[in-house]
């Protein structure tokens, strides 16, 4: 089992970061984990840039996706949206096919009152559009509090926080297997 982890955030220091890395780590031992945390990295989507020979970076965001079996997004909420970078990110998927009918799922961290729940809404709403399928019980909130966090070592420790991480990306993966026909 690959499964793309993806970060929607280019803060240094982000929680969103730290639960990608974490997953990483706690799927280790079942599935490799193919980590894209390089967002600033990626030149804006111009729809007249979107042909052979791609920017090398949206190549190896589109090589990545493409190799994995399924995607696992975790993403803040700017301005009751998607942060413009990670729609950026997003709209690089739009022009390949590397999406299509791939199961996703993200990690809603949000401690505000809203959940975060108009990125996620724009979220479902470019994925569906990309032909990704959603896939329900990978898409859940998981409060992560900063006393959740080694800071230090960037990563979630507390024990709690770790299960439903955990449980999440197994569920993404066990749902990518089933469909798989595995």
């Amino acid at each position: 089992m690959k499964l793309a982890l993806i970060s929607g955030s280019l803060r240094a220091g982000s929680t969103n970061t730290i639960v990608i890395r974490t997953v990483s780590e706690l799927v280790g031992d079942w599935a490799s984990p193919l980590t894209y945390l390089d967002l600033a990295e990626l030149p804006h989507f111009n729809p007249d840039d979107d042909f052979e020979p791609l920017h090398p970076e949206v190549a190896r965001l589109r090589e990545l996706i493409a190799e994995a079996d399924a995607i696992l997004f975790c993403t803040p909420e700017y301005a009751g949206g998607l942060p413009g970078s990670f729609k950026n990110l997003l709209d690089w998927t739009v022009g390949g096919s590397e999406t299509t009918d791939k199961p996703v799922g993200w990690i809603n961290i949000s401690s505000s009152p809203t959940r975060a729940e108009g990125a996620h809404r724009s979220l479902r709403t470019v994925l569906e559009y990309t032909g990704a399928k959603v896939v329900e019980s990978a898409c859940v909130h998981i409060p992560v509090p900063r006393t959740a966090i080694d800071a230090e070592a960037g990563t979630v420790t507390d024990p709690v926080v770790r299960e439903a991480l955990s449980a999440t990306a197994r569920a993404l993966a066990d749902h990518a297997t089933e469909a798989a026909g595995r």
